[in-house]
């Protein structure tokens, strides 16, 4: 790419109020020195996408851009989550920008390697670049032991993914157009956009702690999440559930081989505990292989009703 890239940086919001106009003065001064530079064009700018925050978010969104106008937002009817709000601002900005850059509106992400991301766009002829962290150290341990063995289960069930990248990426306009010709609902980026399949790099970075606000990703939203990562691109949990029942079913061909031999021997058979331990253990193994079937029907149903993944109620660009 010979010519100066017009830059759109996509932050989506949740109850964000408190950090808000922090991020956009970051992020506005960065855009301006990079301009000043001829690294992108001065039309460059951010684009807020309010996720149906329940406070001030919004309105701070609109006086930041009668502020400025590099300053943009896009608000949505509902809180639709974190992914779809990021598709959201992408779908928003493809036929506009050249390169959109994701990034989370606490901005634990270093900015400062954003250029480095333009360079690899622009002279490494990269579509995509992944922002990957260092380490986890401002992480819990309970957070980072369980994120870094979600990678290697991801790893382990075939699913393509970028270890230790979030959604701090940058996208060339091709990239953006080809990740949002996916109609999937079950949306998982971190697997989806490394299928795009164009040339890609990673730049490093150390993440910060964040400034203010609380994380929009407590326990349960993790969890979800990564059950929506693994039952969104591997079918190997099924697979497992039937591995599980070949087992059983062996397990009670030697188990029938010891009873056959106790009658034959006329050995007392044990009482009724090792039936009853036996017994729970089959049901519980059971409901789990209904459960990770359930999760794939579940998904199949939210395919075909085919409602859309988001409304636009506002929009100022």
């Amino acid at each position: 790419m010979n010519n100066i890239p017009r830059l759109s940086i996509v932050v989506p919001c949740y109850n964000e109020e408190a950090v808000i106009d922090h991020t956009a003065q970051v992020l506005l001064q960065l855009i301006g020195e990079m301009a000043d530079k001829g690294v992108v064009s001065v039309s460059s700018r951010v684009l807020f996408v309010d996720d149906g925050s329940t406070d001030a978010t919004w309105q701070h969104i609109e006086m930041l851009h009668d502020k400025s106008s590099q300053l943009c937002g896009l608000k949505l009817a509902a809180n639709v989550g974190h992914q779809n709000a990021l598709i959201a601002g992408m779908e928003t900005e493809k036929q506009w920008a050249d390169a959109v850059i994701t990034i989370d509106a606490d901005l634990q992400d270093d900015v400062n390697v954003i250029p480095e991301m333009i360079d690899s766009l622009t002279n490494g002829g990269c579509d995509i670049v992944y922002g990957v962290r260092r380490k986890r150290t401002t992480d819990t341990w309970f957070k980072r032991t369980s994120a870094q063995l979600f990678y290697r289960l991801m790893q382990w069930l075939g699913v393509k993914t970028i270890y230790n990248h979030a959604d701090f990426r940058l996208m060339s306009r091709r990239a953006v157009a080809a990740l949002c010709s996916y109609d999937e609902r079950n949306l998982f980026l971190r697997g989806m956009v490394p299928m795009v399949g164009y040339k890609s790099t990673t730049v490093a970075y150390d993440r910060s702690p964040r400034q203010a606000g609380e994380t929009k990703y407590p326990l349960r939203k993790m969890a979800n999440f990564a059950i929506d990562g693994i039952t969104s691109f591997s079918v190997k949990p099924v697979r497992m559930v039937l591995m599980l029942g070949v087992m059983f079913l062996f397990v009670s061909l030697l188990i029938l081989i010891y009873v056959l031999h106790a009658y034959m021997v006329n050995s007392a058979v044990p009482g009724w505990s090792s039936l009853i331990l036996s017994v729970w253990f089959t049901g519980g193994c059971i409901l789990i292989g209904l459960g990770i079937v359930g999760e794939y029907i579940g998904k199949i149903y939210i395919e075909v009703k085919h409602r859309p993944r988001y409304n636009i109620e506002t929009t100022l660009i």
